[in-house]
């Protein structure tokens, strides 16, 4: 009887043991979905605000963009430059706010990898210009996440009317 007291004793104590374990390890996990959502987010924060400084940040030194499309005539379209190429664009003067208003934002984590995806809306000004859906990969550095890949999809046509969900 107290062999089995004892081992029932220490199933229990394990139990609690990986009870906490997966609480600790489930708001480590949420922590890192809000700060790789946080980061991707950031990409477009400065893009309203043409802010090089914080565009860069929110990038790793050798990430690249890449964009799938459609040609008008319906060809699949595939362009990749490096991250310097918006950091640049962004630098150039312009009147109009580059605005990408983001819907259903989804990250994925496994370790030291994150995936952000998300369907957006681009504005040029109060203009409407185009829609698609991003997807981030990110890395996490010693100073935290960092995309080293963005790709998006972009399309002017079977854009969702995010006015008559309310948004």
């Amino acid at each position: 009887m107290r062999i089995t007291l004892a081992l029932l004793g220490a199933a229990l104590a394990g139990a609690a043991g990986t009870a906490n374990a997966q609480a600790a390890a489930a708001a480590t996990h949420s922590a890192d979905s809000a700060a790789a959502l946080k980061v991707a987010v950031s990409v477009f924060d400065a893009m309203r605000k043409r802010d090089t400084t914080m565009a860069r940040a929110a990038f790793a030194p050798d990430a690249r963009l890449t964009t799938a499309a459609t040609t008008r005539d319906g060809a699949p379209r595939v362009q990749s430059e490096k991250v310097d190429a918006i950091v640049t664009a962004l630098a150039q003067p312009s009147d109009s706010v580059w605005d990408e208003r983001i819907y259903k934002p989804e990250v994925r984590i496994d370790g030291n990898l994150a995936t952000v995806w998300m369907e957006y809306d681009f504005y040029l000004g109060s203009q409407f210009s185009h829609c698609g859906v991003d997807a981030f990969q990110l890395a996490k550095y010693p100073e935290g996440w960092k995309i080293v890949a963005l790709a998006d999809t972009r399309r002017r046509q079977g854009c969702p009317d995010r006015k008559a969900v309310g948004r």
